[in-house]
C-alpha cells in the first residue's frame, strides 16, 4: 500500500465558491512536486481528492462540508427506466476509446459547449491554455472516450484510470444534441466500461445538495458518500 504519510499538503487562501453563493471556499492540494503515478492517484481518490490537470486537491473549506466525494459501485449499480430509455436512444452511437488527446477536434466541441451550456460558470470564456491544462496530464493513466454519430464527432468523456476503477473527469458534447441527454449516457457508458474492464467503481467527483449542477449524481444508485474516511451506501 502506499504511504501518504510523507506527501506535504498545502492550502489555499479563502476564495469565492465555484458553487454556492456567499460562500469562501478553501482547498487543500498535493505538492506539485510531488511525483503522481496511477497507485497515488488511487489512494488519493478514495480519500476523496480529485484532479485538475495535473493538480491534486480536495476541497477543505472551515466552516462548510457540503462537497460530498461520490462513486458508483458497478456490481451494485443498477439503471432507472429512465436510464434505460437514453441508453436506448443512444444506441446508434459508435463509442471509441483513445489515449491520444486530439486537441483540435476535441477542443472545437468543449469551446461550444461551454459557450451555450456554462457561459455563467467559472470556465467562462473557455480558452486554449485553460483546456489543455484542464484535462490534459502526463501521468499515462487519462482515456478520451469518443461519441461519434456516423461520422460526426458529438461528445467527449475524460477518465482516469484507477487501481480499482475510473474517474470521471469531465463530460462536454456538442449542445445541438442536448436532447440525447448525453451528459447521463456518458456515465451510464463509463459504468459498463468498468464493468467490462473488470473494475469496481466510478468516481463521479463531489456532489453538494445545494447546487443544481450536481443533483444528476444522485440519480445513479445506490451511489457512495465519502463520510468521515468510510463510504457510505446510500439507496
Amino acid at each position: 500500500m502506499t504511504d501518504l504519510s510523507n506527501i506535504k499538503l498545502f492550502a489555499t487562501h479563502p476564495h469565492e465558491c465555484s458553487y454556492l453563493d456567499d460562500r469562501k471556499a478553501t482547498t487543500i492540494f498535493v505538492d506539485p512536486e510531488q511525483c503522481v503515478d496511477q497507485t497515488l492517484y488511487s489512494r488519493l481518490s478514495e480519500l476523496g481528492f480529485r484532479r485538475s490537470g495535473t493538480h491534486v486537491y480536495r476541497p477543505k473549506c472551515q466552516q462548510c462540508t457540503a462537497c460530498i466525494p461520490t462513486r458508483v459501485v458497478s456490481s451494485q449499480f443498477e439503471q432507472t427506466r429512465s436510464q434505460k430509455r437514453c441508453f436506448k436512444k443512444n444506441s446508434d452511437l459508435t463509442v471509441k476509446v483513445s489515449k491520444t488527446f486530439k486537441f483540435t477536434a476535441y477542443y472545437d466541441l468543449y469551446e461550444r459547449y461551454i459557450n451555450e451550456r456554462h457561459c455563467d460558470g467559472d470556465m467562462y470564456p473557455p480558452s486554449e491554455e485553460q483546456f489543455r491544462s484542464f484535462l490534459n496530464n502526463e501521468w499515462d493513466i487519462t482515456e478520451y472516450v469518443e461519441f461519434w454519430l456516423t461520422d460526426t464527432l458529438i461528445g467527449v468523456a475524460v477518465i482516469d484510470r484507477l487501481d480499482n476503477g475510473l474517474a470521471a473527469v469531465y463530460t462536454f458534447y456538442d449542445p445541438d444534441y442536448e436532447r440525447r441527454s448525453l451528459g447521463t449516457f456518458a456515465i451510464l457508458w463509463q459504468i459498463e466500461y468498468v464493468i467490462s474492464e473488470g473494475l469496481e467503481c466510478l468516481y463521479l467527483g463531489y456532489w453538494i445538495k445545494q447546487s443544481r449542477k450536481m443533483n444528476y449524481k444522485i440519480h445513479f444508485r445506490p451511489l457512495q458518500m465519502l463520510a468521515d474516511k468510510q463510504w457510505i451506501t446510500i439507496s
